[in-house]
């Protein structure tokens, strides 16, 4: 692999992720951020700095923080400049690797400054890698920053962000998560519309339906795979919108509408190859910032997950600077390298991406990485349903062997790492938009992850994804094809297509009573322990109808 027009950016190897402990949301009331959890209990769904706290922290780092480095200036736009439906920003930085990243991953553009000049509200984004001039801590990589003073902070109520001692990524692309999901889920509450984690995708049928889904899927559970489909199913299309994050407000017709506020994309690389997602690698193909990934001597990239597509005789450097061959001890790319690269260059990207109105949206699926007990699709009873199964969403990952048990880590709306303001608060806005207004979306939970007893993946995933997208689009167009069940609605037998296919789809589809039984305990306790007084009783009564459900089995 030979890549045109790109550049391999290595960090210090302190400064590699997201770094959520060090990331706060400042309101001068603890509980319009976070929810009241239950004594004894530490929350983890946001943080809440008060805002004399930040003031000692913020004279401990900002004064003199750019000394000796140029300060860049981004005017940029989330969405389509001047869309009903985009925000915009004004990032200071005194990063070069934050300046190019913005420039692919938003819409840097001059008219940002006339939009302000009408009066339009902007997001004020302050970042500095915390590295005044003469530096002081040893350069590794060429990559100055100051690891131990991280602080990235967010202040809804003054509609600004200020970041401190990190380059990487979501620390310091502050148009991403801090703006597009932390500010702007604050900014959709008051304003009547989502701002959410999720994919974005077109689906077109043989026949030439068209349908839009919008999806939710914690981390490391195939999002951006699932966005660039390649369909095993002659005759189906799939087009992407975006692969992480979704704005998304209900018309005048009652239709909700949806743009991907980003302009590029910031993969997870390893685990990229031609098999589990070709799109991706021909979109990084060209004009793509990596970062912490391998170099092959040819001047190409390497990560895990390529190996069979690189001679295992090639010379590489890992992403710290060692020499290295496939089937060396070690890793060639960290496990959180990037590739950033800019959306118009997909080659299934959607002639509609850029339109300031957005797609209409016609199914919401969540879904985790569940080894045991939960089908590969089901079908929510209602809105309200929906919610709480989203509320509910998780990964679980079984330990090995040895150890009796499963580690369980909850994403609720896979929302977790991004919450903007109070879970609760945050719940009830979603159940407040079901309306005799509003089109409600069609509601579903996948599960392309469900494993035998002897470890091995029931369905097959990937391109084939796309039959049980399938049988989603002909329940949105209200095909007789469920049947209720005590979590759901299930598809009916043969009603998804598995021509060519060898699967166990009673397996696939079985409900282990014992699961479920602990399932919805251990939902519920979550719910109580982390959001407390503040979950809906619309929620507390959806559980309860749950458990009596199983209960019946």
């Amino acid at each position: 692999w030979s890549f045109r027009y790109s550049y391999l950016c290595r960090t210090d190897p302190a400064d590699v992720a997201r770094v959520e402990s060090k990331t706060f949301i400042i309101t001068p009331e603890k509980h319009t951020t976070v929810p009241h959890v239950k004594d004894g209990v530490k929350g983890i769904l946001g943080q809440w700095m008060n805002p004399s706290q930040f003031e000692t922290e913020k004279a401990e780092r900002y004064p003199g923080c750019m000394k000796g480095r140029p300060m860049f200036v981004i005017p940029f736009s989330m969405g389509p400049v001047g869309g009903p439906l985009s925000k915009i920003g004004v990032q200071l930085t005194d990063s070069s690797y934050v300046v190019l990243s913005m420039r692919v991953m938003t819409r840097v553009s001059k008219s940002i400054w006339s939009l302000i000049d009408q009066g339009t509200e902007f997001i004020q984004c302050v970042h500095s890698i915390g590295a005044p001039r003469p530096i002081t801590r040893k350069l590794v990589n060429h990559w100055a920053c100051n690891p131990e003073r991280i602080l990235i902070t967010h202040f809804p109520d003054d509609r600004k962000i200020m970041s401190y001692g990190s380059g990487y990524g979501g620390n310091s692309l502050l148009g991403k998560k801090c703006f597009a999901l932390r500010i702007a889920s604050r900014i959709a509450k008051e304003e009547g519309w989502l701002a959410e984690h999720m994919l974005i995708m077109s689906v077109t049928n043989p026949q030439g339906q068209e349908k839009f889904i919008a999806a939710a899927f914690p981390s490391a559970c195939g999002k951006t795979n699932m966005a660039m489909m390649k369909p095993s199913l002659p005759g189906w299309k799939v087009q992407c919108v975006g692969d992480d994050i979704a704005w998304m407000r209900f018309d005048k017709n009652g239709r909700l509408r949806a743009i991907n506020p980003e302009a590029g994309f910031f993969g997870v690389a390893p685990g990229t190859n031609n098999k589990t997602n070709p799109i991706a690698m021909e979109t990084c193909s060209t004009n793509t910032i990596f970062t912490n990934v391998a170099m092959t001597e040819g001047g190409g990239v390497f990560w895990e997950g390529m190996e069979k597509e690189v001679d295992h005789d090639t010379n590489i450097t890992t992403w710290l600077g060692q020499n290295w061959k496939i089937g060396d001890e070690g890793k060639a790319a960290h496990p959180n390298s990037r590739f950033c690269t800019p959306a118009a260059q997909c080659p299934i990207i959607h002639p509609k991406w850029e339109d300031p109105e957005g797609v209409p949206i016609d199914a919401i699926i969540f879904g985790g990485r569940r080894p045991t007990g939960v089908p590969l699709v089901y079908e929510c009873f209602d809105w309200e349903h929906g919610v709480s199964v989203g509320a509910s969403l998780k990964s679980e990952t079984t330990a090995a062997a040895e150890f009796k048990g499963k580690n369980i880590m909850h994403d609720p709306m896979a929302m977790r790492p991004f919450m903007g303001y109070n879970f609760g608060d945050y719940l009830q806005h979603w159940l407040n938009l079901d309306n005799p207004d509003h089109v409600m979306p069609k509601v579903f939970h996948v599960n392309w992850f469900r494993l035998n007893e002897q470890g091995k993946f029931l369905w097959p995933g990937f391109g084939d994804n796309i039959r049980v997208v399938d049988w989603i689009c002909r329940r949105v167009d209200g095909e007789d094809i469920a049947e209720p069940s005590p979590i759901g609605l299930l598809p009916t037998p043969e009603s998804i297509d598995t021509t060519g296919l060898t699967v166990d789809m009673g397996e696939l589809f079985s409900l282990p009573k014992d699961y479920w039984v602990e399932d919805v305990r251990e939902n519920r306790e979550f719910l109580e322990n982390q959001v407390g007084q503040d979950l809906p009783q619309q929620i507390r009564q959806q559980l309860v109808n749950q458990e009596a459900r199983i209960r019946d089995m």
